[in-house]
């Protein structure tokens, strides 16, 4: 069962003297602080004031926190939203939801489990280990056939020559 809450970015820094968060999201394409009404900060839920992107970054104006010291004090803070405030079309998946599925290759054949996702700026990945050994597999349409999150299974194509590390 997936979780109620869906982490989607974290506190970077404070921004000017009136509490403002800045707050970098895992996906710099989500407009997800946009069209919510609450996000838990640091654990703690809090109704938003007021979300504007800035092209890389979101300015957050959260109920609670009004100067700078109670915004800097947040730094590193997990910033999450309630799975049910989220505006998924039908055919979208949250990366977090995958973790646990089983990855096949088109055939069936078995190609591990999904242990993880590594976020990067430039790509994300999932982490993928098959007895002794892992995978981190780009998050990227061509080596992403199907998704079948009922099933719990993942039908991947990945490229040829991937690296595979030994897990100790």
């Amino acid at each position: 069962m997936p979780a109620a809450r869906v982490s989607i970015g974290v506190v970077s820094k404070a921004h000017g003297i009136r509490g403002e968060l800045v707050v970098i999201l895992h996906d710099p394409e989500s407009t997800a602080l946009e069209e919510v009404g609450s996000v838990h900060v640091g654990g703690v839920a809090r109704a938003v004031v007021q979300a504007r992107n800035t092209g890389g970054a979101y300015l957050l104006a959260v109920e609670g926190i009004t100067d700078r010291d109670a915004a800097a004090a947040l730094r590193g803070a997990v910033v999450e939203v309630d799975r049910d405030e989220l505006d998924l079309d039908e055919d979208e998946v949250l990366l977090a939801d995958l973790v646990g599925c089983r990855c096949v290759l088109p055939d069936g054949t078995p190609w591990g489990e999904i242990t993880g996702v590594e976020l990067g700026e430039m790509q994300d990945r999932l982490i993928v280990r098959d007895g002794t050994v892992e995978r981190q597999l780009p998050v990227v349409d061509a080596f992403i056939a199907s998704i079948d999150l009922e099933a719990g299974v993942v039908t991947v194509t990945p490229p040829d020559g991937l690296p595979e590390d030994p897990v100790s």
